[in-house]
């Protein structure tokens, strides 16, 4: 695809179902000779093993990204620098690199701040939208986000910061809501909004979990939760 150096680009792969990819997903992903995949400290690549079962990556170069989650901003970016690195390294040699993103790009990715600094060195990068956790939940639990006078807030909720955002009208979506479900379960009761939030972990995987009634909370409702709270 690309000449000289490669081209970077973030390829959206969804929430976890496989057919929600798209075929420009499918096309870049066929035809990039190295996968980028972030990689948890438990050698976890959630977003890999979705686009494995969507497109045949045999004989491909897998670029295992290690990445934190530390709190701490200054560890996080010393991260995204190492990962860039890594990534810098085959874009000199003339290949592109697509780096599978879960969700759709543009949001919460960890691409995004590698291509922030490969940009700002003068890589060609390219962002391949997709399906966000969030529409995939609505679609789930057959429910509109918005109407026309209806507002949407996309707030993480791994950031109790954020929660004062629970406080805006219109409908809330609490991303990754698993680190803090508990005091964010007694946030919603205290806002009284406790009775029109609906939740769902793991979207489209194989441990997806719904939960209507979030007084009797699911075990093992970990991080790739997700509540929609309407109005």
């Amino acid at each position: 695809m690309g000449a000289g150096r490669g081209i970077f680009f973030g390829v959206s792969v969804g929430p976890g179902d496989p057919e929600l990819l798209t075929r420009k997903a499918c096309r870049v992903l066929e035809a990039c000779p190295v996968i980028g995949a972030a990689q948890t400290a438990r050698g976890e690549q959630l977003a890999l093993s979705i686009a494995r079962r969507a497109v045949d990556l045999t004989g491909k170069e897998i670029l295992s990204l290690p990445f934190s989650m530390a709190r701490d901003l200054s560890v996080r970016q010393a991260a995204w620098r190492r990962a860039a690195a890594m990534v810098r390294q085959v874009l000199d040699r003339g290949q592109d690199v697509a780096m599978v993103v879960l969700g759709d790009v543009s949001i919460y990715s960890t691409y995004c701040y590698l291509m922030e600094l490969l940009r700002e060195e003068g890589y060609e990068t390219e962002m391949i939208p997709g399906v966000a956790s969030f529409s995939a939940v609505a679609a789930r639990l057959g429910v509109s986000l918005t109407t026309m006078e209806e507002p949407l807030h996309i707030l993480p909720a791994s950031q109790q910061a954020q929660w004062e955002g629970l406080t805006l009208p219109g409908t809330k979506v609490l991303m990754k809501s698993g680190r803090n479900l508990k005091d964010l379960v007694e946030k919603l009761a205290e806002t009284g909004q406790l009775e029109q939030a609906v939740l769902v972990a793991n979207c489209g995987l194989d441990q997806e979990m719904v939960c209507t009634d979030l007084r009797a909370l699911p075990e093992g409702a970990g991080y790739y939760t997700t509540i929609l709270v309407k109005e």
